[in-house]
């Protein structure tokens, strides 16, 4: 973490305090005041805050123009870019166009195929042509690159343009040795902080962590396990099923299940996973999530004992 970008997400980590980041999604309209309310509910309860790239491949205001709405409201965003979207020359020019708003985090993702948008009460675009010009490994790279004065084609840029580079993890994505290996890709192409995906099995993610920590990753970058607040067993359910990544362990569905009150049960589990990679070597942070019920997170950090933020 050398590449100081101006990112108070970077300095919080820099300095070793245990870091929070939260997710913001930005509406599926033109409407600021969405974005607004969102960060008048998380303001000064994280570090940084994610702003999704049209998750799930479903059209979302841009995650360029939602971050800058949550910057000029006081917040640091955490700008995602996808590569399905896009190809080299406009991601690198939109990129030039974030930092000059005064953005300094990135993360860098491949999206979620076109397909994944279509379903329930959602046409989606699952027509839509995908691009991936580039994959997000290639991506880290070009965003590094950027913060050294040159372009993927080797032109140069002047000023440079830094960035506080994130990159994402699967740990249990079958194979799961391989997503170890892919991860060390990313930080060897100079991602500096990791988010996870949604973390439910704490024995088998500190299993995960001691392999990238046998292999010399969590010194060189910075990783935060993602938690997604589950508010029933249905949700629990759903994305084990479906969501590549995510494993639920049963007896946690099942408590779910037995909830009386399971948006409740739902916040002890949150609070108590909170607690369980606080404890695991390598952890730097954690990467909260309440879908569409970001009004839930102010009380859940301030319980996790996560408060205040430097």
């Amino acid at each position: 973490m050398k590449n100081l970008s101006g990112s108070n997400l970077e300095y919080t980590l820099a300095s070793g305090v245990f870091a929070v980041t939260a997710e913001v999604g930005p509406p599926k309209g033109p409407d600021a005041g969405e974005v607004k309310e969102k960060a008048a509910v998380l303001k000064g309860f994280a570090d940084a805050y994610n702003v999704t790239d049209n998750q799930t491949a479903v059209v979302r205001m841009s995650s360029i123009a939602a971050s800058k709405i949550l910057y000029d409201q006081g917040l640091e965003p955490i700008m995602q870019i996808v590569c399905r979207d896009r190809n080299r020359i406009a991601i690198q020019s939109d990129l030039l166009g974030a930092h000059a708003l005064g953005l300094r985090n990135v993360l860098c993702l491949s999206g979620d195929h076109q397909s994944a948008g279509a379903g329930g009460k959602l046409n989606g675009h699952p027509g839509a042509k995908n691009v991936f010009d580039i994959d997000s490994i290639q991506l880290i790279s070009i965003v590094k690159g950027l913060g050294k004065g040159i372009q993927e084609s080797g032109d140069p840029i002047s000023p440079a343009a830094p960035f506080f580079i994130g990159a994402a993890w699967t740990p249990f994505g079958p194979p799961e040795k391989f997503r170890t290996i892919r991860l060390k890709k990313k930080i060897d192409a100079g991602a500096n902080f990791i988010q996870t995906q949604a973390v439910y099995d704490i024995k088998r993610f500190a299993e995960a962590m001691r392999r990238a920590e046998d292999m010399g990753l969590t010194e060189k970058a910075a990783i935060l396990p993602g938690i997604i607040v589950p508010r029933s067993a249905g949700m629990l359910n759903y994305m084990n099923a479906n969501v590549p990544g995510i494993e639920v362990p049963d007896e946690m569905i099942q408590r779910m299940k037995d909830a009386q009150h399971p948006k409740v049960e739902g916040i002890k589990i949150t609070l108590e996973l909170v607690d369980a990679v606080k404890n695991l070597s390598g952890v730097k942070g954690v990467h909260l999530q309440a879908i569409e019920a970001e009004g839930l997170l102010p009380d859940i950090i301030n319980e996790a004992g996560l408060l205040p933020r430097p």
